[in-house]
């Protein structure tokens, strides 16, 4: 057994990669690069506990319960896949073999390499720093005066301790670098944030007063404490400070270096000491045709606060309802999309663009029956499409009007001088008929007279409006007419009387009422063509008559005597 398994062939190991092989970052380009990530990612929580090996089993039970795959085969295929672009190293698992088909059995534990570690450190820095907001930090502005304050202490030494001198530039050199990186990143974010981009509306209407007071604090800081970094940095600078302190601090980073590299050692360290030097002296200090980077930072933020104010006003105006080109193609376009069908998006297009027909170009109807009965497919190219046939007239003038002697214009006073003898007549009996029904007064229907055709049409008109708003238990009502011209006020009698009301045509008859119509364009009763109360009436009643203690039965008004043919029996009833 042991000659066997001396012999039995060890999986393949992948090669150390080359520094220009980018294998391991071959897992985020293909289609399971989601779950490639999740996979990394336990492995690197798991170094963090000094776990160094897994099995692909605590693989899956390290994965997000919502996007882990359904089985632990496909986690399997997935480290193997790691295995090979050089991430992960498999190694055989020997710890649970119990039988020798077990040790046959295909089983691998997993840890990551170095390559896989470093491209993991890469992508968690890559992340860091996109997810990262930018901020204007006034704190690192004070934190750079006490550190310049600190180096003008140690510098006034006659031996400046190299140690407190290393502490004090590696403390500015770390506060200077965060405050430019997020100083950039928060103005790069800012901008997006003008150009409402990756911003919601109501987001940014509810951050923008926040973020205007926050410019402005980092503004007055950065005028303030900027000035005096700026006197701090020309006062080692003048001195020829500056340089004896890089020296020490170069010399105290490169004393570890070999002896034969630590020359070269300490040159390069001053090298870095005086670039970071320079660098954090020309973003306080300007120089000649040249501003700081506080200034141009400061001018920046200035005005960036006028740039937010344009894009609320910008956005008041969109709630307001003003609309821009872009809204209403936006609206257009949604319209096109809402259409049922493609004839109603022609029609849209035609009302949009006001792409119309030409209406100067006319077509008889012999070309449109041709047209009809053998149509042009709408794939015809024009060169090979039927001509249009066009009068020379109208393709040299562009008028089709045929030259010679005008139309006469026609003579419409005698039509005009009839029609309005006909409106004057029909205005002369609509007004006798209403004169005539004007009562003066409440008066029995059974008093009102004969009536005329025009009188007792209007009088039709007049009954009907108010015995439509007559409920059960009413006794009276009073309602004006259609057009506000009338009024008529009508109350039930409990005597158990009938009129009746003589017409050219015949008699209509029903219970007898009390009736009173006032003509409203004259203020009260018309002319004396009306039928007045007589002495035999009954005075105006000016309570509601008590309901009859039985009932009544609801009577039709009876119409006796010939009917011309084209006027049918009209049955009015009263609801009591």
């Amino acid at each position: 057994m042991t000659s066997e398994t001396s012999q039995m062939p060890e999986p393949s190991q992948p090669a150390g990669p080359a520094p220009a092989d980018y294998a391991p970052f071959a897992h985020l380009t293909v289609p399971n690069a989601h779950l490639y990530r999740q996979v990394m990612r336990s492995f690197l929580v798991a170094k963090e506990r000094f776990a160094v090996h897994l099995r692909p089993e605590d693989v899956y039970a390290a994965l997000d319960a919502g996007s882990r795959p359904a089985d632990v085969e496909a986690v399997t295929q997935a480290l193997d896949k790691l295995v090979e672009w050089g991430n992960l190293r498999a190694d055989p698992d020997h710890a649970r073999v119990t039988a020798v088909e077990d040790f046959y059995r295909r089983r691998f534990i997993y840890q990551l390499t170095r390559a896989g570690e470093a491209a993991e450190a890469a992508l968690g820095t890559y992340d860091e720093v996109l997810g990262r907001r930018g901020e204007l930090q006034a704190v690192a502005l004070h934190d750079i005066v006490t550190q310049l304050r600190a180096l003008l202490v140690i510098a006034a030494e006659d031996a400046p301790d190299p140690a407190k001198t290393y502490v004090a530039l590696s403390v500015l050199t770390a506060r200077f670098t965060d405050l430019a990186d997020n100083a950039r990143a928060f103005m790069g974010s800012l901008q997006r944030t003008i150009e409402l981009h990756d911003i919601e509306v109501e987001a940014f209407l509810a951050y923008k007063d926040r973020l205007i007071q926050y410019l402005e604090r980092f503004i007055q800081d950065l005028i303030t404490l900027g000035g005096r970094i700026a006197l701090l940095i020309g006062e080692l600078e003048e001195q020829g400070r500056v340089e004896p302190l890089l020296r020490l601090a170069a010399a105290r980073e490169s004393a570890d270096a070999t002896p034969e590299d630590a020359e070269h050692a300490e040159a390069a360290a001053y090298e870095k000491w005086a670039a970071r030097w320079s660098g954090l002296a020309q973003w306080f200090v300007s120089g000649e045709g040249r501003e700081s980077q506080a200034r141009l930072l400061r001018g920046r933020a200035l005005g960036s606060i006028p740039q937010l104010l344009a894009v609320v006003r910008q956005l008041n105006e969109r709630r307001a309802g003003r609309s821009d080109r872009s809204a209403d193609f936006r609206t257009l376009a949604r319209w096109f999309a809402q259409a049922p069908d493609d004839a109603a998006r022609h029609r849209l297009w035609r009302v949009a663009f006001g792409l119309h027909p030409s209406r100067h170009l006319t077509v008889d109807a012999d070309t449109l029956a041709a047209r009809a009965a053998s149509p042009e497919p709408a794939s015809t190219p024009w060169g090979e499409a039927r001509p249009l046939r066009i009068s020379p007239q109208l393709r040299r003038t562009g008028s089709y009007e045929r030259r010679g002697k005008p139309r006469k214009v026609a003579d419409r006073g005698e039509a005009k001088r009839k029609l309005a003898e006909i409106a004057a007549r029909q205005a002369e009996e609509v007004r006798q008929a209403r004169d005539r029904l004007v009562t003066g007064g409440p008066v029995r229907l059974s008093r009102l007279g004969e009536l005329d055709p025009h009188a007792f049409q209007l009088f039709l008109r007049l009954l009907g409006d108010a015995l439509a708003t007559w409920r059960p238990g009413m006794t009276s009502t009073v309602v004006t007419s259609g057009d506000g011209s009338m009024e008529i006020r009508l109350t039930a009698l409990g005597d158990g009387s009938t009129a009746e009301v003589r017409t050219p045509d015949g008699v209509f008859s029903g219970p007898d009422h009390l009736i009173d119509i006032i003509d409203l364009t004259t203020g009260g009763a018309g002319g004396g063509g009306g039928a007045g109360a007589s002495a035999g009436d009954p005075p105006a009643v000016t309570e509601p008559a008590p309901p009859p203690t039985v009932p009544v039965a609801v009577p039709a008004l009876r119409h006796s005597g010939p009917l011309p043919p084209s006027r049918t029996t009209v049955h009015l009833q009263e609801n009591r």
